[in-house]
């Protein structure tokens, strides 16, 4: 009988034999009536950084946000920002644009960019467009907070307002610009299992314990209506709202060194395993040896 026990302990050997260095491992599954949980640590149980998995936290803002009718992710985000500087073909880009990557504004990642410009989203948003092409980059997700602030306030307060509060999750700090903003992308650190409560929500298409946190068409995006790559790596293939598509029947998010919700997209799967590490080149190998795990338990 596949239970959360058995995949943790199949998962635990994996890392134990292969020396991917992870840091903690929580399994979700259901249980009859109730959720089924078993949990590890190789190391101190501490808030850690979740890099591009907190997209998955900005995409959960943006629809708690447009459930309430104070923002329109199909609506050209040069309604929120006047007085900035539009590239070429720009002014038409949407919040789904950004949060699905596919601005087609070219800026290469760089590690202090939050810095590297008196104001990143301005820097952004004058280069020129190339069309609806794929386009991964932080500030496309940071540039789409800078759009929500307009219409809740600061991103950071209404997210641990309307997010974290209900899961539990308390005292967070998010990475700030030198104007204020929050970095989006990345530079939140959470727990294993406070990472793992976002998962649960998700998979549970927004309501935890009875309560709706956001529309269940927000989960669902994360997983659906992929933009398509060519000339990719498994797992890289496809991506949506913050989320990736694959290896095998997964999606996950995923941020860099080994921080990944996992989500079986099998028709009758229901599990979420969650995974923290420091690890960024055994990630690929880990997710899929999870997608081979739950297939070969299902």
């Amino acid at each position: 009988m596949t239970t959360a026990t058995s995949i943790l302990d199949a998962i635990v050997r994996h890392v134990d034999d292969t020396g991917f260095g992870a840091h903690g491992l929580h399994v979700r599954t259901r249980g009859g009536t109730a959720d089924d949980v078993a949990e590890h640590r190789w190391t101190p149980d501490v808030r850690e950084e979740i890099h591009s998995a907190a997209k998955g936290v900005c995409v959960l803002a943006t629809g708690i946000a447009a459930d309430e009718g104070l923002v329109d992710v199909d609506e050209p985000i040069a309604a929120s920002l006047p007085g900035f500087e539009f590239g070429n073909g720009v002014d038409q880009i949407t919040l789904r644009h950004l949060l699905t990557m596919t601005s087609g504004i070219d800026m290469p990642w760089s590690a202090t960019e939050l810095t590297d410009w008196p104001d990143l989203a301005a820097e952004f948003l004058r280069r020129p467009s190339r069309g609806r092409v794929f386009q991964y980059a932080n500030v496309s997700t940071y540039t789409a907070m800078r759009v929500l602030e307009t219409r809740v306030g600061d991103v950071g307060a209404f997210v641990s307002r309307r997010l974290f509060d209900p899961l539990g999750i308390e005292d967070v700090e998010w990475l700030r610009c030198p104007n204020g903003y929050v970095a989006a992308g990345e530079g939140l650190a959470l727990r294993t299992e406070e990472l793992a409560r976002l998962g649960r929500l998700i998979r549970d298409g927004g309501v935890v314990d009875g309560q709706r946190i956001v529309g269940a068409r927000w989960c669902d995006a994360m997983h659906s209506d992929w933009v398509e790559r060519e000339g990719t790596g498994p797992g890289y293939h496809r991506y949506a709202m913050a989320g990736w598509g694959g290896p095998g029947q997964l999606w996950r998010l995923h941020g860099a060194y080994g921080q990944m919700l996992l989500f079986d997209d099998h028709p009758d799967g229901d599990t979420v395993v969650t995974i923290t590490a420091d690890d960024h080149f055994g990630a690929d190998a880990m997710a899929a040896f999870v997608a081979d795990e739950l297939a070969r338990q299902r």
